[in-house]
């Protein structure tokens, strides 16, 4: 179950503040240069620029120092993977037509902002990571909707160039096109349940807000090979401390920002370090 969104946003705003006022040690150089930004959902505001869209993601591509993309697919009634968040469009287009419901023809006649999984695939495969999250829905074909993933993926390999994520267990066992090693849960307050399916079924490894992920269960995953994804920070200082506990993916809704942090850091770290070898 996924928190409401508003609630969401006021937990994310204050856990922000409290942790970028916490000094960090900057890290290493090594790991700074380990650290991957990940859009979430591409770069947006939700007024201008709305989620989930081609234009959402173009930025992404246009900014260096980001290395992937976040989105969400979902299914028309004519089993049509599209991109979106919701299961319809009341949040960002005032619509409360649920995808489920339409056929890819009258949903890009009602919103043809919102881009099919092969739109995407086309265009930023190969050139963002792709971190695609199933959301939780109703298969009515199971086997149809896994042999038409199949063949949009086909094209690409999984953990080098996507993986599969999601919050529900049951959505990545449904959705069989792909290894587990390339399968990632993401977890919220479940993160107990969640992280011993991770390590159970070999996963790729394991995601969540970066305050409920604590450092004994960031250890115990990396020990294990998988690796660790958060959101959402924002500040320097968030940062730091989240590439200091090894930390990898990193998760935002500013990624632009983020990685204009990230890349003024790391070229801070790697003067000193010239300096260091020059003396």
């Amino acid at each position: 179950m996924e928190l409401p969104s508003w609630l969401e946003i006021r937990l994310m705003q204050v856990c922000d503040l409290i942790f970028a006022l916490i000094p960090q040690q900057a890290p290493t150089v090594e790991n700074l240069r380990k650290c991957k930004i990940i859009s979430h959902r591409g770069q947006h505001d939700n007024l201008k620029v709305f989620e989930n869209t081609l234009t959402a993601f173009d930025h992404v591509l246009e900014t260096d120092g980001i290395w992937g993309v976040e989105m969400d697919f979902r299914w028309t009634k004519d089993l049509y993977p599209v991109v979106s968040h919701d299961p319809d469009l009341q949040r960002l287009y005032g619509s409360n037509i649920r995808i489920s419901d339409t056929t890819l023809d009258e949903l890009k006649q009602l919103c043809p902002q919102i881009p099919t999984l092969e739109e995407v695939l086309k265009r930023y495969g190969g050139k963002l990571h792709l971190m695609v999250e199933a959301k939780e829905e109703h298969y009515p074909k199971p086997e149809e909707q896994n042999r038409i993933l199949k063949e949009l993926f086909e094209a690409f390999e999984p953990k080098k160039d996507f993986h599969l994520l999601s919050l529900d267990p049951n959505m990545l066992e449904m959705i069989k096109f792909v290894d587990t090693s390339a399968k990632i849960l993401v977890a919220e307050f479940n993160k107990k349940t969640l992280s011993k399916i991770s390590l159970t079924k070999k996963y790729a490894g394991l995601g969540g807000h970066y305050l409920l992920l604590d450092k004994k269960l960031v250890e115990e995953h990396l020990a294990c090979g998988q690796k660790i994804g958060v959101g959402y920070p924002k500040s320097k200082n968030n940062l730091f401390r989240e590439i200091n506990r090894g930390v990898e993916w990193i998760f935002c809704n500013d990624a632009v920002g983020l990685s204009n942090i990230l890349q003024t850091e790391l070229n801070k770290a790697q003067s000193l370090v010239e300096a260091a070898n020059i003396k």
